[in-house]
């Protein structure tokens, strides 16, 4: 039970420093509904998608009113299309993203993941479909997001896929160019996915996850860059127990809410993700915590010894909060959603390289990265092949959320809207990786993959 102290506390948390409650999503397993025919299987996913999450949203808003606890998301993520799909007899898996989309907009909820595929190692014939479909199905559907994971630790970087992924991002940009490549904002790609998170674009149900289970992602980066306030002038040690304790506060509020909506749905307690994942809004930035350190901005020498302070301490915090942690579990940095990384951006202190050095020690990669329109496939492919080379080597998750704009150049700007934000068009090292890209094959996985 929380005590009167911890809910002044969380009252403050949520009045003062923007805290929230950023998604509930629940996990749902499409594996049932396998079909030959493809009208029939998204008959099957639609139904069970909408029966199970029927009361989803409601469940969301009533823990939301009635214990004051903003709950900005409800999301569900699903098995991994390219697997429940590939019995369908199709050329094409469109049309089970138009399902997907029907089933989101019936039951009311922003965002379902799950049009993604697992190809660390190779292709499957349903992998093969449901990657050419992605450019098409993000055009047609406004909730859909899409994910692959195309290398591991255990099993290297499937470097036919990283090629192939650069044209993917292109043919999407393209598609979607009427709203500024808006599509390949809900395409991530992957190395060392993990199956229980409960973010978007990346959120996919594992399939050894339960038939259904609902898991929650907290924030609260205001609440953290507020509490570091309070030991301006102190070591790191001072500042890495002030993460800790407030990680600590905030994930058990999450804890709250993933309680009481598993037992007001019927649905197993999944995981909880206790990310700081920013926003646009003033005072919501983890680019502000790092500068609450002591650096004049973000970017600046020492900005990436401090990310890994204020990761380690989210997640020594969260893990004493709840025994059930999971998903990313870290802190974000997505330049277009966080106002601190957008102005470091713009004042030139925050670039590409840094954002890369940064991924090495954050909770995912290079995150919702605005670049020009003409930004070639093969340096996109080598953008995924640098940050999946960190993820294999370093045994961490890391994802590539890359956005080439038809148009922008150096200079623009664009705007995503929402949550998503906006962001200054950032400068590509201009030096080409065609021939690099055009090798193929699989990179074998690093001696440390052999630990059974």
């Amino acid at each position: 039970m929380l005590t009167i102290q911890e809910i002044l506390e969380t009252n403050r948390m949520i009045e003062q420093n923007n805290f929230d409650v950023r998604t509930i999503t629940l996990g749902i397993s499409l594996r049932d509904c396998c079909h030959s025919d493809i009208k029939i299987f998204c008959q099957n996913i639609y139904e069970k998608i909408t029966r199970a999450g029927e009361h989803l949203v409601r469940t969301g808003e009533d823990i939301e009113a009635e214990y004051g606890i903003p709950i900005i998301n409800k999301r569900i993520s699903v098995t991994p299309i390219a697997i429940v799909a590939e019995s369908c007899h199709t050329d094409s898996y469109v049309p089970v993203a138009q399902a997907l989309d029907a089933a989101a907009k019936t039951v009311g909820v922003n965002f379902i993941g799950g049009f993604s595929a697992l190809v660390e190692k190779g292709y499957t014939k349903g992998d093969r479909i449901l990657i050419q479909s992605i450019p098409e199905a993000l055009a047609q559907t406004e909730r859909v997001c899409s994910s692959i994971n195309l290398a591991s630790t255990k099993a290297g970087i499937n470097m036919d896929c990283v090629r192939e992924m650069g044209q993917i991002i292109k043919r999407t940009a393209e598609l979607t160019s009427d709203r500024d490549a808006l599509g390949c904002a809900k395409l991530v790609v992957f190395a060392n996915v993990p199956e229980d998170n409960p973010f978007m674009a990346g959120a996919f149900h594992g399939v050894g996850e339960a038939e259904k289970v609902i898991s929650v992602g907290v924030s609260g980066p205001g609440v953290v860059k507020r509490a570091l306030e309070e030991v301006r002038g102190q070591d790191f040690s001072a500042v890495a127990e002030t993460i800790k304790k407030t990680a600590f506060k905030i994930t058990r509020v999450g804890q709250l809410v993933a309680l009481e909506a598993s037992k007001r749905m019927g649905v197993p307690f999944g995981i909880i993700d206790l990310s700081l994942a920013p926003t646009p809004a003033v005072g919501d930035s983890v680019a502000h915590i790092l500068e609450e350190m002591g650096l004049e901005s973000c970017g600046a020498p020492g900005t990436t010894a401090a990310l890994a302070i204020l990761n380690d301490a989210v997640k020594k915090g969260g893990l004493m909060a709840s025994s059930h942690v999971g998903g990313l579990s870290g802190a974000f940095i997505p330049v277009s959603e966080d106002a601190g990384m957008i102005a470091a951006v713009e004042r030139g202190s925050l670039t590409l390289e840094k954002l890369e050095a940064m991924t090495c020690v954050c909770s995912v990669g290079l995150d919702m990265i605005a670049v020009a329109g003409d930004t070639s496939a093969s340096t996109i492919s080598g953008i995924i092949a640098d940050e999946a080379a960190i993820g294999m080597i370093n045994n961490k998750t890391t994802a590539v959320r890359i956005i080439p704009v038809p148009g922008k150049k150096v200079g623009d700007s664009v705007e995503f809207g929402g949550l998503l934000g906006y962001s200054p068009i950032i400068p590509v090292n201009t030096f080409k990786s065609d021939t690099f890209i055009a090798r193929g094959g699989r990179i074998p996985a690093p001696i440390r993959s052999l630990t059974n």
